[in-house]
């Protein structure tokens, strides 16, 4: 499958609010927190026109309570994610595509994703050089979703060092829950 990215639209926001209602009614306070995250969260900025969603839980035992739930409303969990930090679940064939990431509660990586998107929402002088570099990683890996997405790991840890700077300065905690 070829790589996509279209520029930011505000359809994408609209896009998560309305799946988040459906994923909240059926997993209810199993869910401490529904965030929209990555690139399709940040106003203004191009990206892979799917939503992320993060969903943060205080465990992932009983799995039953996550599994079956989601589920119900279409998504389906991919055991064969190799990142253990998470359980990973997508649209069934008949929906589309989305990108659901439940991590535990407080997590490294459940605020490494919050503090990427404040960051960036914050930051719209960080856009223009990851939106280039994003189009220059399709132009040569466009058919090689691997290679595009380790294509942007130094960026990523160089704005997320940034990020880490900015959240001591200004004592930055998540705001409230998307959904």
């Amino acid at each position: 499958m070829t790589i996509e990215i279209a520029d930011w639209s505000p359809l994408w926001s609209e896009k998560f609010r309305a799946k988040a209602v459906d994923i909240r009614r059926a997993l209810g306070n199993v869910a401490l927190r529904i965030d929209h995250i990555g690139s399709t969260a940040i106003a203004g900025m191009a990206a892979k026109p799917v939503i992320d969603m993060q969903i943060s839980v205080a465990g992932f035992e009983p799995f039953e309570r996550l599994l079956m739930p989601l589920n119900a409303i279409g998504y389906v969990w991919r055991q064969d994610n190799p990142d253990r930090a998470k359980r990973y679940f997508r649209e069934s064939p008949d929906q589309e595509r989305m990108h659901i990431h439940v991590r535990r509660s407080g997590s490294w990586h459940e605020q490494w994703a919050l503090l990427f998107r404040d960051y960036m929402r914050a930051h719209a002088a960080e856009h223009p050089a990851y939106i280039a570099l994003k189009h220059a990683l399709v132009a040569a890996h466009g058919d090689d979703r691997k290679a595009y997405t380790d294509g942007k790991a130094d960026h990523l840890w160089a704005v997320i060092r940034r990020a880490d700077r900015w959240a001591a300065e200004t004592g930055w905690a998540p705001a409230q829950s998307d959904a």
